[in-house]
């Protein structure tokens, strides 16, 4: 592997290393922070691959992060999520390269409506059975291999944040 592949790869497997120790945070604000610091490293990789659509879906996932980890009270609104979906069906409809387009968009939009609901439960159940496994599927195709371990790191950390901390414990949205 050449030198700038290689560095394009470590960009990404930074961002791998944040987003698993984000699902180890019991607080879901907490958890949202590490993810912000680990999408700009995915936004990096991402656009440097030449995969606009999920570089440009992972800006938005930063500024998600940001409105969920925040204090600011209208960034954690249900309007908030509505705006940020639509952001992203136009981040679809702008960069559109055909069916691969609608991976990153489609499993966006499923973690967004999981973190609004502010349930550690629902936001699991968004990252593995939705999120994870779209984009599993593009960064196999766009060659990220550092986003292909980070969705397989991130099933198994949900699933053991799911062990460490109880089911029914996850439950209830932070106050």
């Amino acid at each position: 592997m050449e030198a700038n592949a290689f560095f394009v790869q470590a960009i990404g497997f930074m961002g791998t290393l944040l987003y698993f120790a984000s699902y180890q945070c019991r607080n879901n604000r907490n958890l949202f922070r590490i993810q912000f610091l680990s999408y700009l490293f995915y936004t990096v990789h991402l656009l440097l691959l030449g995969a606009i659509t999920g570089g440009i879906s992972y800006i938005i996932n930063v500024f998600r992060s940001f409105c969920l980890g925040s204090r600011w009270k209208f960034g954690q609104k249900p309007q908030m999520c509505a705006i940020i979906c639509l952001m992203q069906v136009l981040t679809l409809v702008f960069t559109w390269s055909g069916w691969i387009s609608l991976l990153p968009v489609a499993a966006n939009i499923a973690s967004t409506i999981g973190g609004y609901t502010h349930n550690a439960r629902k936001i699991r159940l968004a990252g593995m059975l939705v999120n994870s496994p779209l984009w599993i599927i593009y960064d196999i195709i766009v060659g990220s291999w550092a986003g292909v371990l980070d969705e397989a790191v991130s099933e198994i950390s949900m699933a053991i944040s799911i062990g460490r901390y109880g089911w029914k414990n996850l439950g209830e949205p932070d106050a």
